[in-house]
């Protein structure tokens, strides 16, 4: 973590944990890049069980020096700049976490609750870095969450799986009535879905949306040629695949995805 981003991030977590409510605070690898990185935000979690102080309190505790404050709709999401350092908080019901875990390791029959919003919830408790605690809470969540048992990740990749040959299909059909915007929404859900059950096939969380190219082609167990399909799928370069070579390329790496353990 750069200086910088660490005496702001210290400045926070000194606010939040003189709060008897927050339990953990965790700091989201979106702060690790170089504060000139166009991804570059500190994005903070903030567990609690007990109240928070409401969102036109929590804008005067944040300091003098907010600006842009903008809070979601369910008034658990705080967006603000503090100088040119964008700023994100999300408070987290440890209620809520409990259930969410609960899906991974006693009740697996319940995962369809999930199956939209992915695991990167789960990705963001077990990967974030933890600034306070007040207790061991965080680290026995995310002993349950690892210790994940096979039935959820063989539920999960079925769902993965469906969905990447349902856009696969979309694609083929796209191509037939050479609908170029269909196309591209295919393209987009197929790869998607690709790597989410990988990501299943390896037994890891899903991470950011920005992090699937590279941390699906880290990933121990893959398709053959799995990296240069993918490579050869994504290029808009001039030269690079044709709606054509693009859905024969989707049927190589489904195919080869779908005969993997």
């Amino acid at each position: 973590m750069k200086i910088k981003t660490k005496i702001l991030a210290d400045r926070l977590v000194a606010l939040f944990s003189g709060w008897p409510g927050v339990e953990c605070v965790s700091l989201n690898e979106a702060a690790m890049p170089d504060t000139l990185d166009p991804y570059f935000a500190l994005v903070l979690d903030v567990f609690f069980s007990a109240p928070i102080p409401p969102p036109e309190e929590r804008r005067g505790l944040y300091g003098e020096d907010v600006t842009a404050f903008e809070n979601s709709s369910h008034h658990l999401k705080d967006r603000f700049l503090i100088g040119d350092m964008p700023v994100r908080v999300e408070y987290k019901s440890i209620a809520q976490i409990e259930e969410l875990a609960s899906y991974a390791d006693t009740r697996a029959d319940s995962l369809w609750l999930i199956k939209d919003s992915g695991t990167y919830g789960f990705y963001r408790l077990t990967q974030g870095e933890v600034l306070y605690r007040r207790s061991g809470w965080i680290d026995k969540v995310r002993e349950r969450l690892l210790a994940a048992q096979d039935d959820f990740w063989e539920r999960l990749r079925d769902v993965n799986q469906s969905k990447m040959e349902h856009f696969l299909n979309d694609l083929g059909a796209a191509l037939y009535q050479g609908d170029d915007f269909f196309s591209l929404i295919s393209a987009a859900g197929f790869i998607k879905h690709a790597c989410l059950t990988l990501f299943c096939v390896n037994r890891r969380f899903e991470p950011s949306h920005r992090a699937y190219g590279a941390q699906v082609l880290e990933l121990p167990e893959l398709p053959e040629s799995f990296a240069a399909q993918l490579e050869i799928f994504l290029s808009h370069r001039e030269g690079g695949a044709s709606a054509e070579r693009r859905y024969t390329l989707a049927k190589l790496i489904a195919r080869g995805i779908i005969s993997l353990p």
